[in-house]
């Protein structure tokens, strides 16, 4: 018996030093109560100093050590600029220490210098952390100059990505920093005041607060400031003039004040610099854009293989560079003024609040050359050929505001409003040809004359309530958003039509209004099933409202007056679509916090109701019923190394343009049209990413892979007529022209991946970014009732090697290429491949204690194009200037933009209805005088 009881005890206590346990808990920062990203935290044994475990905050502050045997530890921080904080704790179980407040350090640190290697790229969890001094950059240099140094991110047409996917948000130290421009953001920050860029995917309010993914997160950069340059001044202000009357001015300033910050951006000048986003509700800006440039009505037909655009018109030397309807840069030669305003603050210890405001003006001239070719669904292609002139004037508001207030510890209400403001008045010439035998028989011709004047605004709002219950782990939330939207606009169009067997005049005016809201709610409830696992209840219902009527007029030859209804051009509908949505999440987390599984089942009941009282009365209601499946699994094999797999279903019901059954002739060779009769699409989407960085090497790697596959897909359905041909509703297509209207269509499938690859070369004090993609499309079309499937293929490669030498000498050589296939089922004279590559180089010195020297040159090379455009061409700009008065603060240079005059624009697009090459027109060479004016201003 003695004996029985003897092994029973050394069971007992082997089990008991077997057992392991967890200690969370939050970091935050005394003056605001905000979570402090990236601090570390040890736990180190008192009986055994070699038993530690360590880890650092996640985005919101958080931490989780793991495997901790039972005894007494100490726990230690460590963050820069701040006090180290050390407590005694003793574990006897899964421990949370709630909110552990850090507090600012008043030391200063002078005239140090630290040597050796440091590192460059850390894994925190889901978050991912570069050095920022670990990549040297020119004391001119703003965030974009740095954060494109690090492996994955990239800068492509103006928008900044990370391994692929586009950043929507830039925060500084946690806040949000210019609402959703994050183009603005990383442009007008100086380089030399960030300490870490962190990269992770921002899940929405309700998620973070729940701990359920919605699959809705946001790819971010936050950007964590140097202690010292949080408080304080600092920006620039710069102005030049120089040939052709090209100028600029501008400037940004930032007020830091401890948790009220205050920046204010302005630019103003001809040389194509647009560093705003501009907020296209109206979808009449942007590098394509235009009343009609081709076929594909939006949400239809969009597979790109490719899409690569070279060269571009934008100036150099700006002075160092001062919902998704954001769009980037637009072609041609535009005039901008723009001003922005950020602000943010904590209103006493329970509210926090930012806030942004944007104004832009552009006054956009742009000719535009394009190369069509489509299929005829014949024996041969039709070759669309047409030169355009357009003037565009473009106004845009857009502010944005959260309130966030924290009631007490257990209630919180988040309340984030947005208007969006625009107005355009644009006028076009045109003129069009459509071709058979290789591009030599006229079809078809048109030359046409145009104009338009829009307005519109959005306004939205939700509001986002929390509540914790004393149960760990048992919350509610309900969040409630609504907004309206609204477009009003009249347009002219004069077009001589020339077909094969006759031709036509059309002279009209149209009024078109748009007018339409939307309501949601979500209430979720988690209930924890056990310490690791975790039960959601989500019920989600939307409704969505939308009017639009269309008056088309011709003009009466005898009164010269605008007074014949056009019937066919006229229509006046709407439609509304309902859901229900509701289900189950199970949330899993071992543990030792290394994996996380969620599974979620919800189910939605679709209504979709449409309403034409004009041209002809009907009446339509589709009801859908959808299973909507969604999981995620999280694994860190190390607190170096992990991978996320996600994978969701969504519906996306048809827009009310898409709906509208009324032709838009403002192309009379290319007219379109809506269909009443869509049904909501059927997504899924897949994603994995991996992660492994070595903090002692330097060295990273990343892997991304998307894959979408979409059943009742959107897509485009075009009748190209062998002979003069009445559709349906009377609609005449001569031989010649063409109709597009969208229809569903299944078999879409989008995918694609990246990889890329870090590491240091220290013989030459530099880093080398390696990268290389490839992405699949399997686009369905119909043309002539023939369904066609186009295969696009493309690889990508490239690499970037960036100085790492000192902030005098700063030099970045780069290369990417692009090679795209398209392969067609039917259409196979559409079959196509073709190469683009940029060889880039640029470089800044420092010398003679004040003399500035810096280049840039870019070498565009495309193979594939028709012979009317330019195959290759090289853009090099180049400065010379010198830094006096006190701290240098003063620079005067002299610019040359394009000393070779040879920069071009060029695109090369392939759909699933057409391939094309355009050029627009760009910038030329010129030189510029101009001033720069650095302001720094540090509290210690």
């Amino acid at each position: 018996m003695k004996y029985t009881l003897l092994v029973i005890t050394l069971l007992i206590t082997q089990y008991t030093f077997a057992q392991t346990y967890t200690i969370s808990g939050r970091i935050i920062e005394k003056s605001d109560t905000s979570g402090l990203i990236g601090v570390g935290i040890i736990a180190t044994s008192l009986t055994d100093t070699s038993q530690k475990s360590g880890t650092a905050t996640d985005d919101a502050g958080n931490f989780t050590l793991t495997n901790l045997k039972p005894g007494n530890y100490t726990i230690s921080t460590s963050y820069i600029g701040y006090n180290q904080l050390s407590r005694t704790t003793n574990v006897t179980g899964d421990i949370n220490l709630g909110n552990i407040v850090l507090e600012a350090s008043p030391t200063t640190l002078n005239n140090v210098t630290v040597q050796g290697t440091q590192t460059r790229v850390q894994q925190l969890g889901d978050t991912t952390q570069f050095n920022a001094s670990a990549y040297k950059t020119n004391p001119d240099a703003n965030v974009e100059d740095l954060v494109t140094k690090m492996p994955g991110v990239t800068s492509e047409n103006g928008a900044l990505k990370v391994n692929g996917e586009d950043v929507k948000r830039v925060m500084v130290d946690g806040k949000m920093f210019f609402g959703d421009d994050a183009s603005t953001a990383v442009k007008n920050l100086p380089a030399e005041v960030v300490d870490k860029v962190q990269v992770f995917d921002r899940m929405s309010d309700q998620s973070q607060f729940t701990g359920f993914d919605d699959g809705q997160g946001e790819k971010t950069i936050n950007i964590v400031t140097k202690p010292g340059k949080n408080n304080g001044q600092f920006g620039k202000v710069y102005a030049g003039y120089g040939t052709d009357d090209r100028y600029i001015a501008g400037g940004n300033i930032n007020f830091f004040n401890g948790a009220r910050r205050i920046s204010v951006i302005g630019l103003s000048n001809n040389i194509n610099q647009q560093n705003f986003s501009t907020d296209d509700l109206l979808g009449v800006t942007g590098s394509n854009s235009g009343q009609n440039r081709g076929g594909g009505m939006p949400g239809g037909g969009g597979a790109g293989g490719g899409g690569n655009r070279g060269g571009g018109g934008r100036g150099y030397g700006g002075g160092g560079s001062a919902g998704n309807f954001l769009v980037g840069q637009q072609g041609g030669i535009t005039k901008t003024n723009a001003i922005g305003l950020n602000y943010s603050d904590d209103w006493g210890k329970k509210i926090k609040a930012t806030g942004s405001y944007f104004f832009n003006q552009t006054d956009n001239e742009n000719n535009t050359t394009l190369s069509r070719r489509y299929s005829s669904g014949g024996d041969s292609a039709i070759t669309y050929k047409e030169t355009s002139q357009s003037i565009a004037k473009n106004i845009n508001h857009r502010a944005n505001l959260r309130l966030e207030y924290n009631i007490d510890s257990s209630n919180s209400i988040i309340y984030s409003p947005s208007v969006s403001i625009q107005n355009n008045e644009a006028n076009k010439i045109l003129t069009a040809q459509n071709l058979i035998g290789n591009g030599t028989t006229l079809l078809s011709s048109t030359n046409s004359r145009s104009a338009s004047n829009n307005f519109g605004y959005n306004f939205n709002n939700s509001l986002l309530y929390r509540h914790k219950f004393k149960k760990q782990g048992r919350t509610i939330s309900l969040n409630l958003a609504g907004g309206i939207n609204n477009r009003d606009g009249n347009s002219s169009l004069y077009s001589f039509n020339d077909y094969e067997d006759s031709d036509s005049l059309v002279d009209q005016r149209s009024n078109n209004y748009t007018h339409g809201y939307n309501m949601s709610g979500n209430i979720t409830y988690t209930e924890p099933l056990s310490k690791l696992s975790q039960l959601m209840v989500n019920y989600n219902p939307s409704f969505t409202s939308g009017n639009t009527d269309r008056e088309t007029f011709n003009i009466d030859s005898n009164s010269s007056a605008y007074t014949g209804l056009d019937t066919l051009l006229s229509n006046k509908y709407k439609n509304t679509y309902t859901t229900h949505n509701g289900g189950l999440s199970y949330n899993l987390i071992d543990k030792a916090k290394k994996m996380n599984l969620m599974l979620s089942v919800n189910g939605q009941y679709a209504t979709l109701e449409g309403d034409q009282e004009f041209p002809r009365a009907f009446q339509l209601e589709k009801n859908f019923t959808s299973i909507l499946p969604r999981a995620m699994f999280n694994y860190r094999f190390s607190k170096t190394e992990n991978i996320r797999i996600f994978y969701r279903t969504s519906n996306n019901a048809p827009s009310i343009s898409q709906l509208q059954d009324v032709i838009d002739n403002s192309n009379p060779l290319l007219l379109k049209t809506g269909n009443p009769d869509l049904k909501q699409d059927y997504q899924n989407t897949f994603m994995v990413r991996y992660g492994n960085t070595n903090t002692k090497t330097s060295r990273s790697f990343f892997a991304f892979a998307f894959a979408n596959f979409t059943n009742n897909y959107i897509g485009n359905a075009t009748i190209i007529p062998g002979q003069d041909t009445t559709v349906e509703n009377g609609v005449l297509i001569n031989r010649g022209g063409q109709l597009t209207k969208p229809v569903n269509l299944d078999g879409y499938v989008n995918a694609r991946t990246f990889l890329t690859y870090g590491l240091p070369i220290n013989p030459i004090k530099s880093n080398l970014n390696l990268n290389a993609g490839f992405s699949y499309g399997h686009t369905p079309a119909m043309i002539n009732n023939i369904v066609n499937y186009s295969n696009t293929y493309n690889v990508n490669g490239g690499f970037t090697l960036g100085s790492n030498i000192s902030p005098n000498v700063d030099f970045a050589v780069s290369y990417s290429g692009n090679y795209n296939i398209a392969r067609n089922t039917v259409q196979t004279e559409l079959d196509n491949k073709y190469y683009s590559q940029i060889t880039s180089l640029k470089f800044n010195w420092i010398f003679l204690k004040g003399f500035v020297f810096n280049t840039n040159i870019n070498h565009n090379l495309y193979t594939g194009l028709t012979s009317d455009f330019s195959q290759s061409f090289l853009l090099w700009n180049a400065s010379f200037g010198y830094k006096f008065l006190k701290n240098r603060a003063l620079e005067a240079k002299v610019v040359a933009y394009d000393i070779l005059n040879q920069n071009s624009s060029i695109s090369q697009t392939s759909t699933d209805t057409y391939i094309e090459d355009s050029q627009t027109d760009v910038l030329k060479r010129y030189f510029m005088l101009q001033l720069t004016y650095t302001l720094r201003s540090f509290k210690q």
